[in-house]
């Protein structure tokens, strides 16, 4: 785990391909250190705000103040101080250093993208593969193996094309409703657990529990049939040839399971308790079940909970059953078969009860890695602790892989490559969809926004700084919009006595009509201008990282050039008459260029010999 990885010996035994493969991943860990300590800092900071908040300490002295029945089967009240130890932990992960977080991922990305070209570019001239062409190869490996084999032309259907598209598009819209199926289970849910006096008011939190597991359950049943509808719909587009096929694979697979990961994340952070009305007045599925609300302390906490437990079952679960599968296998063929005592035919019995391995083998491995970069880059703002998991995680996933290609499974075909191919086109796809999805998330699901126009338009230090007050002062009340109990559709089943006139909920809503109020639509213009200007900012130092750092050491260019040089002067082996130096007007260098006109004209050069 301490050591270098022995590329060079990976490369002499598996080939480029897989070289390549533990190479990227190498860095990838020695990257995510960096973020991994950033994003602890920026949890740990919120430890100052657990005792000193303001927010958090008119939260746990609210015992006046209640909050409106979440459901239509718990018409009960509760005060606003019973979300105490919520309203702290929400600091941990939705505090002001979540705003230079997110802009440090969307650098880091960047930076580690480029670099990663960089790394590449060494160890593939390393390799004396830059200038391979793969057409090439792949031509020469039909020919090998098929002698009669016949040149594959290029080819475009636009009616195959269209079907492609409409198909890959039903099955997003395919994947979206199971999303919604999710919804739908966690109302019924609610519903259901609301009955259970065993849970109290930790409803919300058991749905958000029970939703994560069955949202990852989902993830590993649709994993399995987008890879078939992936490779089906690869088959019917007909590509030309391998690699082609492969990387047209890589994008309708990594496309579909995009959306099986990512919404139901997409859904908590931007819809969920947005679209439910007011008390009163809620909006219900089917007619029936009032839809699901946010947590007691916000949307954030939903966000927090859904990723910690996607991505911890992902790293710790997904992990074994990795290695586990293929080991239990290894086992059970070994006890299966007989072997002999000849040391030698011993030998190669064990080789060959190993594991047999496939095209997807080392597809597989990089399409976790992705849906994991994914995790770690695109809701960053709402779990910090993304990078720290992604990074023990890989500390263990790059022995694991290492064992079971060289002790568990047979050996892959070396094949060779250049780079990672399409996967880094899906590296930089994700860093810019970080860069919106956090902006996204700052801006509509953290209350970042809030407390700051607060601070400045509506506090009490709205006219200047007060140091003897805290500028927050008065927020949790100025968040909370009133509603009159007498206006219940069904007064008479609260259980809470007669005496609450009125309860408060989390929106910006005038007392009475129930619109929305002069603060919310002050709020969503400000929204969208921070989300404009967030991404702005980040896509524009996102550029100029990337043109800071350039994709191929200077020493690279200076090393490819000189081999260009070197085989032109070969081919250029006899000088050409008639030719003089001169200097470049910029490079110095020295040139041959023809004699002017009048001279004498040069003598033929000598036939060459084959």
């Amino acid at each position: 785990m301490f050591h270098k990885q022995p590329i060079d010996e990976i490369r002499d035994y598996f080939g480029e391909k897989v070289a390549l493969y533990f190479a990227w991943l190498g860095w990838y860990t020695y990257m995510l250190v960096p973020a991994a300590v950033v994003g602890v800092l920026i949890f740990l900071s919120g430890f100052a705000l657990f005792d000193t908040s303001q927010i958090s300490k008119e939260i746990c002295e609210a015992h006046d103040i209640f909050m409106c029945p979440r459901g239509d089967h718990s018409r009960k009240y509760h005060r606003l101080s019973d979300t105490c130890t919520f309203a702290k932990l929400t600091h941990l992960f939705d505090n002001d250093g979540t705003v230079l977080f997110a802009i440090f991922m969307a650098v880091w990305a960047t930076v580690f993208l480029e670099i990663w070209k960089r790394q590449r570019a060494r160890v593939v001239l390393h390799w004396d593969l830059y200038g391979w062409d793969e057409d090439q190869e792949e031509m020469a490996l039909q020919l090998i193996n098929c002698p009669d084999y016949m040149l594959q032309p290029y080819q475009h259907s636009y009616l195959r094309s269209t079907a492609i598209l409409v198909l890959s598009l039903l099955m997003i819209c395919f994947l979206i409703g199971m999303a919604h199926v999710l919804v739908v289970y966690r109302v019924l849910v609610t519903a259901l657990f609301s009955n259970l006096p065993i849970l109290g008011e930790q409803v919300t939190t058991a749905v958000v529990v029970t939703g994560a597991l069955v949202h990852y359950v989902t993830i590993l049943i649709m994993t399995k049939v987008n890879k078939w509808v992936a490779l089906k719909l690869c088959n019917f587009e007909k590509p030309r040839t391998f690699l082609e096929r492969e990387r047209k694979f890589t994008i309708k697979f990594f496309t579909l399971q995009f959306f099986v990961h990512f919404s139901s994340l997409i859904y908590i952070a931007f819809i969920l308790g947005r679209i439910n009305g007011h008390p009163g007045k809620s909006v219900r599925l089917a007619g029936l079940w009032k839809l699901e609300e946010c947590h007691l302390s916000g949307c954030m906490m939903d966000l927090f909970v859904q990723m910690a437990i996607i991505m911890g079952l992902k790293q710790t679960l997904s992990n074994c059953v990795e290695y586990l599968r293929p080991w239990l296998a290894h086992k059970c063929r070994l006890r299966q078969g007989h072997m002999s005592q000849d040391p030698e035919l011993k030998d190669w019995q064990r080789n060959y009860h190993l594991n047999s391995v496939n095209i997807f083998s080392l597809f597989d491995e990089f399409m976790e890695m992705m849906i994991q970069y994914g995790f770690t880059t695109i809701f960053v703002a709402a779990f910090p602790l993304a990078p720290l998991l992604s990074l023990l995680s890989n500390l263990v996933e790059i022995r694991l892989d290492a064992i079971k290609m060289v002790r568990l499974q047979k050996r892959l075909v070396p094949r060779k490559a250049k780079d990672i191919g399409t996967w880094l086109k899906v590296l930089e796809t994700i860093g810019v969809l970080a860069v919106i999805a956090n902006g996204m998330v700052i801006a509509f699901t953290s209350e970042f926004i809030p407390r700051m126009v607060y601070k400045y338009r509506y506090g009490p230090c709205r006219w200047g700084p007060r140091p003897e007050v805290d500028c927050l002062t008065g927020y949790v009340n100025h968040s909370l919009s009133l509603f009159y109990t007498k206006d219940f559709q069904d007064p008479d089943g609260t259980e809470d006595p007669a005496d609450v006139t009125e309860c408060r909920y989390r929106d910006y809503r005038n007392a009475g009509d129930y619109n929305f109020s002069e603060q919310f639509w002050v709020l969503l213009a400000i929204r969208l201008a921070f989300l404009i200007l967030f991404e702005h900012v980040a896509l524009c130092i996102k550029l100029i990282a990337a043109w800071l750092v350039p994709d191929v050491p200077q020493m690279v260019k200076n090393k490819v050039l000189d081999e260009k040089y070197q085989r032109l002067l070969e081919k250029l082996r006899y000088p050409v008459p008639g030719a003089q130096m001169c200097r470049g007007p910029r490079a110095g260098q020295e040139l041959l260029v023809p004699r002017s006109q009048g001279s004498e004209p040069p003598p033929p050069l000598p036939t060459p010999t084959v």
